[in-house]
């Protein structure tokens, strides 16, 4: 159904149209079609409105059309809402950018909205060789197993075995219906059936359902999904395959450890050392909360327990090979590889005497301190000069993510405030999200905030290098009105002048990683390194242990290397 023009409604409130964008967010179901003659629409994700200023979409299933759209193609969303068709008017990218494989893009803010009292549903088809199980469920166990032929935000067909009549004439009750996608994603929903077909040559039934009592979080989902099948199924058109990105969710990866791992995209012997390749999966779990994130879901809090403990297990086991392996991880996105070296540098240098509980929220804590950024119009990131209204729309991150912590009842909260909440706030006031000066900051804040910036100095950025051990102490212990000096001092105690992951360089004129150090910080092995790049197992040498002045020369310097 298309509506015309002329029957809409045009909404020029800006608490209405807040209103409505805000239920269209929470349900995820918005098309996007281009401003030109035959051009159709397309389901994205709508994730985030900031009042007067933009939108934040989702692409990644229609990124054949980014080269348009960044070349200024104009193009409007449609949705539903409140019981309503929700139509923009022409709007215009403002920004593009690529995390973890998805394309989060930034339009100008709607002046106005197009309102229909009528409802459409956008219904994605399953092609030939798109396989997703579906079960239904009766009286608790799964009663007859089938296919999803398609999905739309209100409901979907199944194709079933002929014996699945029986089951539909007995229900008195909404059915479960399970979904089990290639990848392993598994999801389930309450449906009516609404109306049915026979195929007697193949022996199955089509049946339509309707889906009931959704929550806010089912919806989103199910909207994901819908984007997903569309992308996959567009890829089968001959024209478009080489164009169109496959769906993750139709991906069979080599091995699937758990909700969130997605190992089967990763290359997991390309990674410098053993230590590194375990703490891969650790990646791979941020990675996916990164995406599940941006689709409007919170944190899994049992993920997240689960790798937390993982990195207490392999600190334990070896806590030199672990800080080390938190520099092996360059092909991981930004955000991810930070938030893991945070939270190994975090738990090194404060758990030493703390219960097991303590560390394994600060690990948790930082793990994800940053993951709320990716929930930020990036655009704010970029701008040529920050300004106190950028300031604030960034430090709004930290909220941001403390509120997609509810499935984590086991996390401490007084832990994930003082790492979360406090990581970037300063001695003198001058931090976010609170401003909060020293009197008013934990000891782990004050911590957590050192290892931060270290963590964050010691990585390239758009605009400045990666800085040595030495430079970044200099710095630190310059700014003694945004650190605490007695941290500062503990930190550079704790981890010396040439820290393990540091790329030295030897008066041999050869250069190695750091692998171990003595007590006076001296290096008591070294994996040698022909290049001056973040370390793989394709760029790396031999270990050399033990007398290592003898063998390479004493050290001359440090090499900064973006990790």
């Amino acid at each position: 159904m298309v509506a015309q023009q002329d029957e809409f409604e045009t909404i020029a409130s800006t608490t209405v149209i807040e209103s409505l964008l805000n239920t269209l967010i929470e349900t995820g179901g918005v098309s996007l079609c281009l401003a030109a003659t035959g051009a159709r629409p397309e389901p994205i994700v709508l994730m985030e409105q900031h009042l007067g200023q933009a939108l934040v979409m989702d692409l990644s299933s229609i990124d054949y059309l980014l080269h348009h759209l960044q070349g200024g193609a104009a193009f409007y969303l449609r949705g539903q809402a409140q019981g309503k068709v929700i139509q923009t008017p022409l709007l215009h990218l403002t920004e593009t950018r690529q995390a973890g494989g998805r394309f989060l893009c930034c339009s100008d803010y709607p002046a106005s909205l197009e309102v229909l009292q009528r409802r459409e549903s956008f219904r994605a088809e399953l092609r030939m060789g798109m396989v997703v199980s579906a079960g239904l469920y009766g009286g608790g166990d799964a009663e007859i197993e089938g296919e999803l032929r398609d999905l739309s935000q209100d409901g979907c067909q199944l194709e079933l075995p002929l014996a699945a009549s029986g089951l539909l004439a007995e229900a008195a009750s909404p059915l479960k219906l399970a979904f089990t996608f290639p990848d392993g994603t598994y999801f389930e929903v309450l449906g009516e059936a609404r109306h049915q077909k026979t195929d007697a040559e193949r022996h199955l039934l089509r049946v339509g359902f309707n889906f009931v009592e959704c929550s806010a979080e089912q919806e989103r989902q199910i909207w994901y999904f819908v984007c997903e099948i569309e992308r996959e199924a567009a890829r089968y058109k001959k024209e478009q395959q080489s164009e169109r990105q496959p769906s993750p969710l139709f991906a069979l990866p080599s091995k699937r450890s758990g909700a969130g791992e997605l190992l089967g995209r990763r290359d997991v012997q390309r990674y410098a050392t053993p230590m590194a390749r375990r703490l891969v999966k650790v990646a791979a779990y941020l990675d996916a909360q990164l995406l599940a994130l941006q689709q409007g879901s919170d944190i899994d809090g049992r993920q997240l327990s689960r790798y937390a403990d993982r990195i207490l297990d392999l600190h334990e086991e070896d806590r030199e090979a672990l800080l080390f392996a938190s520099r092996c991880l360059s092909p991981e996105p930004l955000i991810v590889r930070h938030g893991i070296a945070v939270a190994i540098h975090l738990l090194d240098f404060v758990g030493a005497s703390m219960p097991r509980e303590l560390r394994k929220a600060i690990v948790a804590s930082g793990l994800i301190h940053d993951l709320g950024k990716a929930l930020v119009p990036q655009v704010l990131f970029k701008a040529p000069h920050f300004e106190a209204s950028h300031r604030k729309a960034i430090s709004e991150h930290v909220q941001l993510l403390l509120d997609r912590l509810h499935g984590c009842q086991w996390l401490s909260a007084g832990v994930a405030q003082a790492v979360i909440g406090g990581i970037n706030e300063r001695m003198d006031g001058s931090g976010y999200p609170g401003g909060l000066s020293g009197a008013d900051l934990s000891e782990l804040a004050k911590a957590s905030a050192v290892v931060d910036v270290v963590e964050a100095m010691r990585r390239d950025r758009t605009d400045r290098s990666a800085k040595t051990a030495q430079q970044i102490y200099r710095h630190l212990l310059q700014h003694p009105h945004h650190f605490d000096m007695r941290w500062i001092k503990r930190y550079i105690d704790h981890f010396k002048g040439l820290p393990v992951g540091s790329l030295a360089r030897f008066s041999s004129q050869q250069q190695g990683w750091i692998l171990r150090i003595d007590a006076k910080g001296n290096p008591t092995e070294v994996l040698l390194a022909p290049q001056v790049e973040p370390p793989m197992r394709d760029n790396v040498g031999a270990v050399v242990r033990n007398n290592i002045t003898e063998r390479l020369g004493r050290t001359v310097g440090e090499i900064a290397v973006s990790t």
